[in-house]
């Protein structure tokens, strides 16, 4: 075999293996540029490290070098240890990685080892120690400070314009005008009205809600001088309805007018009580049903009952999933949000009623500022460019890790 040939044989079987078939010879020089810095927006537990290759070391590994390690000598070491290894064959031209879980103000010394296919090594000179530090404030998260600053100033500015007798207008809700309506008619049929404050437990958003309710509702009739009748299912709800209902006495200047038995606790049992409440429908024979808060399956037995004993009903949750049932078998439904807002759009307390504005008009302002965000990345797009980019990062919410 010739000479050429024989260099072409070599430089293949070079190429196959995925290595050079020229290796560097002589002794292994050592990396590059090694840099620690503290990462920045931590907790002070991680380090930033980077280096590049040994001089004649190609990206895709075009030289005798085996491996890069990492090597770290912590506080109280007596040597390094070594910490990863990086792949010559990786094409990149640097190599960086995190150190973490390392303690805040510690110093830490950092080398890399340089390994030959033959076995040699060479070290960077060590750098160091360097400490990582505690950021006290994160930057990357400034537009959520701005966001949540506005929010509270459109919060408190509101309700200090409730305050001050401002007219603060909220849109009509059919369902809550209706209670009036509902509790009139029991008043005049001589029959009371049964409350259903969901079956979930006092955790639960709705149920909150729903209590919220419970107690303008408890004042008016009250002030009718009437009976509502408020079965529970949860054990720690059961107590807060009783005060609840109490109050609203009370507030009303009945007292005396409260009845304890009219507010009891029924059983844990899903279905039990849609039973009991079910059976309430038919022997009591409310004249309306005021079904607020989270339902389940048993949704569609209450309003059915409730339905088929001639009661006004009016429903209210935020499972999705019951709507339907509420919607179908309901004179009337409040959807979602509107349970939230039923508390302030009944009492017309001010506090309530600037929290719930402050609340509408930061959502328009989102609203708004995602409908820019969107138009100004379809532009950028459509130009074959970023010149909207700022608008991405301004609005961007980020998680702990940037």
């Amino acid at each position: 075999m010739t000479c050429p040939a024989a260099l072409g044989v070599l430089l293949a079987a070079g190429l196959l293996l995925g290595r050079p078939a020229l290796a560097q010879t002589g002794p292994p020089l050592p990396a590059r540029d090694l840099r620690v810095e503290d990462k920045p927006l931590d907790a002070g537990r991680a380090l930033k490290i980077s280096f590049r290759r040994a001089e004649g070391d190609i990206a895709g590994g075009a030289s005798g070098v085996a491996r890069y390690e990492l090597r770290r000598m912590s506080p109280g070491d007596t040597g390094f240890v070594a910490l990863r290894s990086f792949s010559p064959l990786e094409h990149t031209e640097a190599f960086g990685t995190d150190d973490v879980g390392l303690s805040p103000s510690r110093g830490y010394l950092y080398s890399v080892r340089t390994y030959q296919a033959t076995g040699d090594y060479a070290d960077t000179e060590p750098v160091g120690p360097v400490s990582p530090r505690r950021q006290w404030f994160y930057t990357n998260k400034v537009n959520t400070l701005v966001a949540v600053i506005l929010f509270c100033g459109l919060v408190i500015a509101f309700i200090q314009a409730a305050r001050r007798g401002r007219s603060l207008f909220i849109r009509r809700i059919a369902g809550l005008d209706a209670i009036d309506e509902a509790v009139g008619r029991c008043t005049e049929m001589g029959r009371p009205t049964l409350y259903i404050p969901g079956i979930s437990t006092i955790s639960d958003v709705a149920t909150i809600a729903s209590l919220n309710i419970l107690g303008q509702v408890a004042k008016k009739i009250a002030s009718y001088q009437a009976r509502i009748l408020v079965p529970n299912r949860d054990p720690i709800v059961y107590p807060v309805t009783q005060d609840v209902v109490k109050q609203g006495f009370l507030e009303a200047g009945y007292p005396d007018q409260y009845r304890e038995e009219d507010v009891y606790y029924v059983t844990n049992d899903q279905f039990a009580y849609a039973a009991a409440v079910a059976g309430t429908m038919v022997r009591e024979k409310p004249g309306a049903n005021l079904l607020l808060g989270m339902f389940y399956a048993e949704s569609l037995v209450l309003a059915e009952t409730g339905a088929s004993v001639g009661a006004i009903q009016i429903a209210g949750t935020d499972a999705i999933s019951q709507l339907p049932f509420f919607v179908t078998a309901c004179d009337y439904t409040i959807i979602g949000e509107e349970l939230y807002a039923a508390s302030s759009y009944i009492s017309r307390e001010p506090t309530l009623l600037g929290s719930l504005k402050g609340q509408d008009i930061y959502k328009l302002i989102c609203i708004i500022l995602i409908v820019l965000g969107v138009l100004a990345m379809t532009i950028g797009a459509i130009a074959q460019g970023e010149p909207f980019r700022w608008v991405n990062e301004m609005l961007r919410v980020r998680g702990t890790g940037g």
